[in-house]
């Protein structure tokens, strides 16, 4: 592959996976033209396979790029609550950002994408774990460990706690995949689902002042 350390390269690259987003969610893997692809990207198709070695790598690639894309505006500026009565709000805004991200129509179609090919590649179902669920169970955990030490949730497993409530708010991923634009997406809905979430987690894992009145 390769150097893409250089300027012009890395604008190459760039514009090798800008132009495979567009084809793939629009085509398919199967159905993704490698010729419209090196033409959307103004670089020789020669180039592309220079950059990501083949049609299946490119496509891992565009996983991950877009999954970790996506996931940077869930972690980022994300401090963690300096007394109990945080953790709510904490939660709250980590799930808002959380399943605003996972019920962007782009961000859907990318799964839909992957769950029908991960049988043939099964580095798609990793890298899309890895870039998005993963990421964000791995900070809650991270999290938790630190509410369970200071007596804001009860003293259980950190990592159990946060594939719970990662689920609680994820809830609606599955109708969002099957029924697409019938299920809402406008912030309120977003905000009052994961208040609702907050409540019901930490009424089962708060401590003291962490628990909503």
């Amino acid at each position: 592959m390769s150097d893409i350390s250089r300027p012009s390269s890395q604008r190459k690259h760039e514009a090798i996976l800008a132009a495979a987003e567009q084809i793939f969610l629009r085509d398919g893997f199967r159905g993704a033209n490698m010729d419209e692809l090196a033409t959307l990207s103004q670089v020789s198709k020669q180039t592309v396979y220079k950059h990501f070695g083949s049609k299946e790598a490119l496509f891992v690639d565009l996983v991950t790029s877009m999954t970790r894309g996506a996931g940077d505006g869930v972690h980022e500026e994300m401090p963690l609550p300096r007394s109990a009565g945080g953790v709510g709000g904490f939660l709250e805004e980590f799930g808002r950002r959380q399943l605003g991200v996972v019920l962007d129509a782009r961000i859907l179609q990318l799964r839909r994408l992957v769950i029908g090919e991960v049988g043939r590649f099964p580095d798609l179902g990793q890298a899309l774990w890895r870039a998005g669920p993963m990421r964000s169970m791995t900070a809650l955990t991270t999290a938790f460990s630190d509410f369970i030490e200071k007596g804001w949730m009860r003293d259980t497993d950190p990592r159990t706690a946060a594939s719970f409530f990662n689920w609680l708010v994820m809830s609606p991923i599955n109708e969002a995949m099957l029924l697409g634009d019938d299920v809402p997406r406008d912030p309120e809905s977003i905000r009052r689902h994961c208040a609702e979430a907050t409540r019901v987690f930490l009424a089962a894992y708060g401590r003291g002042a962490a628990i909503p009145a």
